[in-house]
């Protein structure tokens, strides 16, 4: 049997899916993604070029024809003492929101932290409120029934307990626990989760953003650093 071609353009293969099964109810995704968690996994790739991902066009690869992406979130921090990190995390943040991505903030807070080599206190710096953020925004985006499925790209076994209450309290939910690449998943989240699924280095490798990111009313939006300049 010779598949017809489907149409081109965003959503493209949800009305192709639609047309083959008209009966059919889309299903309602939303992806949770932890900034940091999937950050510190793109570092162990070979190439900073690829921390200049678009999630957007990332996510999709982890969708089927029969889902809709409802909502993207991305929760991270900036780290206000780097100001080189800084300025690219702001370019990036700007580069996300560009294609709809809703970006939400936590802090960073200075922790002092004990030397057992040189017996010493530094002040170093702690990420706070992300896991926190995380699982207020997948509880209450299920009690306003936004999604149908929800997809969690992290590691942080801290959102177990946020993954079990979706879970009891909306049994018609599923939610999947996706691991970053060149990390495996966490038990603890598998233990919860309706499912799994991966990201490869190559899915971010076909997913990166240009090197000017224009919004949707043609502006610019955001300019790609060139630390993350690809090679070659």
């Amino acid at each position: 049997m010779v598949r017809p071609a489907a149409p081109t353009g965003s959503g493209s293969w949800g009305l192709f899916f639609l047309r083959l099964h008209p009966n059919c109810r889309m299903t309602r995704s939303s992806f949770f993604i932890d900034g940091f968690n999937f950050y510190h996994a793109l570092r162990r790739l070979d190439g900073d070029h690829l921390k200049w991902v678009d999630l957007r066009a990332l996510m999709k690869r982890l969708t089927s024809m029969s889902e809709d992406i409802s909502h993207i979130y991305y929760f991270s921090a900036y780290a206000n003492w780097l100001p080189g990190p800084k300025r690219r995390h702001e370019q990036y943040v700007a580069a996300l929101s560009s294609v709809d991505v809703d970006v939400i903030m936590g802090n960073f807070k200075k922790k002092d932290r004990f030397c057992n080599h040189c017996k010493r206190i530094s002040v170093g710096h702690e990420e706070k409120e992300t896991d926190v953020n995380i699982a207020l925004c997948m509880l209450n985006e299920a009690y306003k029934d936004t999604y149908d499925r929800a997809y969690v790209v992290s590691r942080d076994s801290d959102l177990k307990p946020a993954i079990a209450m979706v879970r009891s309290q909306f049994p018609e939910k599923e939610l999947f626990v996706v691991a970053p690449p060149h990390f495996g998943h966490s038990t603890d989240l598998l233990s919860v989760a309706s499912g799994k699924r991966k990201i490869t280095k190559k899915q971010i490798e076909q997913c990166l953003f240009p090197e000017i990111v224009l919004d949707s009313g043609g502006n610019v939006a955001a300019t790609r650093p060139a630390e993350y300049q690809p090679p070659g």
